[in-house]
């Protein structure tokens, strides 16, 4: 696949119309029949979610954390095996795997001294390229860090607003 080529007529729009590169996702959690799980509607797909087991989930579903994460290892993925094309880089195998740890007592409210949310979250890219130079590597690594979108959104939260609706 040439990922350039690919991109090219997209990024001379952009240039174009800078405004046409502008997108807005979506996502959409309604509830289910149980107070511990909910149905996640990305429009393109529907997931199901459920507390995590630790809470009183049935351990059966993916997690909101299983989610954040399963988005961070996939966006990663993506981003190393575009950069990897794009560059030129000779790649066998690309894997990316994340793990976060959070200390459940927070969520529970069983401490105030116990942060909600995750503590740390590892991500752990294995490159198997054995004909890839070295610089070419460091070049991989900086470039998919640079522009992996989720992974840059963690780094430097956005401003998020809430608003609440209803009677």
């Amino acid at each position: 696949m040439n990922v350039r080529s690919l991109q090219k007529p997209l990024k001379e729009q952009y240039r174009r119309d800078s405004s046409a590169s502008r997108i807005t996702l979506t996502a959409k959690g309604t509830e289910t029949a149980t107070p511990m799980t909910c149905s996640v509607d990305i429009g393109r797909a529907v997931y199901q979610a459920e507390a995590h087991k630790g809470v009183g989930g049935t351990g059966t579903a993916a997690c909101s954390g299983d989610l954040l994460l399963g988005a961070l290892a996939a966006c990663a993925q993506i981003t190393c095996q575009l950069v990897a094309t794009a560059m030129g880089v000779p790649t066998q195998h690309i894997e990316v795997a994340v793990s976060g740890d959070l200390d459940l007592q927070g969520t529970l409210g069983l401490s105030k001294d116990v942060p909600v949310g995750f503590e740390t979250i590892d991500v752990r890219f294995d490159i198997d390229a054995p004909q890839a130079a070295p610089e070419q590597l460091r070049a991989l690594q900086e470039k998919t860090e640079q522009y992996c979108v989720v992974l840059q959104t963690l780094l430097r939260p956005p401003k998020i607003n809430t608003e609440w609706t209803g009677s």
